[in-house]
């Protein structure tokens, strides 16, 4: 033990002769620790909120959407230029079905949906309008900050009545309390009975769902809807008019445990396909599924980065070998006298080894050290992106709001897995050069200047 301590004290004042040297050769190793904490950090913040968007749309869920069909030969056109007719998705007799034959459901939500200009005085937004039941509010974890949510007597009477977002309340109501207001929206009045609160907007999901900004969202019973706006949407486009029926945007169902998911799922679209035939006019979506796809993205994310850091770890090694192998020349007399005095070729390797290796593991322990700061440095980061970057005036803004809400997580297993490559970087990288040390002859190593 104490041959090797003073093998250790030996390594540490033969590299402080040479301190902005010894310096300079650590930085690559400091970068590259840091990098390989720092961005497997990143990948598990960005996984983890994608899994909780995942998540929101909820594990026990099943959501059928509807989907327009891929060829318009259903549309019908008549005379004079107008076009109208494309009847397609899912229907409300689709939700009788799904409701009274389908085994283990917990609830189900219809939803019809447009995105219609709204409007307070001489306030404006466009905003998504939703028909919903009562359930909708549970199923899609919302929160309210004021007033409450549709219920079933709202639904029975098909009242005028709504419920905003967050955003849209900022909006129209920037100094005023929203509640009791009326805000119009198609021609149509109604009162406002409740706010909900800002909630991350939502990635698109696979192929058939797209993101969706929860904070501009008018909240309406659906019968209400139904009777107020109808099914038909007529499209006044370059003297030509189009119209496009949908019964139902979709239907959120929910199954007792997640063991019942994919067998529901089945049995959902098995009934589905017998009442729409051919038509590829919706689609599943299984949250569950999703989540597990999202676990598997998040071991492939990881790897990738953590080669990428890697590499510059390997190049932090070369620049370790390259300047112990010049130590190596400066130091041959020294080298020559060591071997006079009985110094064998073990003892040499052990202690340009041990250089190396006091090198490298300093400059992991420094890296770890600023990994730990990834979050802080990240916060800056994100400053920079949301005021210099991204145009949060534009369809960006949902994106900038998801990145201002990433935060990263330090994965905890990374630092010791970092800081032990960093180590045994030195002993790869500082093995060449203390071989060739060893190797020198001691009679030429004398006579070196």
């Amino acid at each position: 033990m104490a041959n090797y301590l003073r093998t250790i004290r030996l390594a540490m004042k033969s590299l402080l002769l040479h301190k902005l040297r010894s310096g300079l050769t650590m930085l690559g190793i400091v970068f590259g620790v840091f990098s390989v904490i720092a961005m497997l950090a990143i990948g598990e913040g960005a996984s983890a909120q994608a899994q909780r968007q995942v998540l929101e749309l909820g594990a026990t869920n099943i959501i059928v959407v509807s989907v327009k069909p891929p060829d318009d030969s259903q549309q019908s056109s008549g005379g004079g230029g107008r076009s109208f007719g494309l009847q397609y998705g899912l229907l409300r007799s689709d939700y009788r079905l799904l409701t009274e034959t389908v085994p283990n459901l917990m609830g189900a939500v219809p939803i019809r949906e447009i995105i219609a200009e709204s409007r307070y005085l001489q306030k404006m937004i466009n905003a998504r309008l939703v028909g919903c039941t009562t359930e909708y509010a549970d199923m899609n974890r919302l929160q309210l900050v004021r007033g409450r949510f549709l219920t079933d007597q709202d639904e029975y009477e098909m009242g005028n009545v709504c419920v905003i977002a967050s955003e849209v309340a900022s909006t129209l109501f920037p100094f005023e309390d929203p509640l009791g207001k009326t805000v119009n929206v198609k021609s149509f009045r109604f009162r406002i009975i409740g706010v909900t609160r800002q909630r991350t907007a939502s990635a698109a999901v696979g192929g058939s769902m797209s993101g969706q900004d929860f904070n501009k969202d008018i909240y309406i019973p659906l019968q209400t809807f139904r009777v107020r706006i109808g099914d038909r949407i007529f499209t006044r486009m370059s003297g030509s008019m189009s119209a496009e029926e949908v019964q139902l945007n979709q239907i959120t169902l929910k199954v007792k445990t997640d063991k019942d998911v994919l067998p529901t799922s089945e049995v959902v679209r098995e009934s589905l396909q017998k009442t729409h035939g051919s038509k590829r006019d919706f689609d599943i979506i299984v949250p569950l599924e999703l989540l597990r796809q999202a676990d598997q993205i998040r071991q492939i994310f990881n790897i990738v980065l953590g080669s990428i850091a890697a590499i510059s770890l390997v190049v932090g090694g070369i620049g370790i070998m390259n300047i112990m192998l010049a130590t190596v020349t400066e130091r041959t007399r020294e080298i020559g006298i060591r071997r006079a005095l009985g110094a064998r070729q073990r003892d040499i390797i052990e202690q340009f080894l041990t250089e190396t290796i006091v090198l490298s593991g300093a400059g992991g322990l420094i890296g770890v050290l600023l990994g730990l700061l990834t979050p802080i440095s990240f916060t800056g980061i994100q400053w920079i992106v949301e005021n210099f970057i991204l145009d949060k005036s534009s369809g960006e803004a949902p994106m900038a709001r998801m990145f201002a809400e990433m935060q990263p997580q330090i994965a905890w297993w990374s630092l010791p897995v970092a800081f032990g490559i960093s180590v045994g970087i030195g002993i790869v990288f500082g093995l060449y050069p203390a071989q060739s040390a060893a190797r020198l002859d001691p009679i030429e190593a004398l006579r070196h200047e």
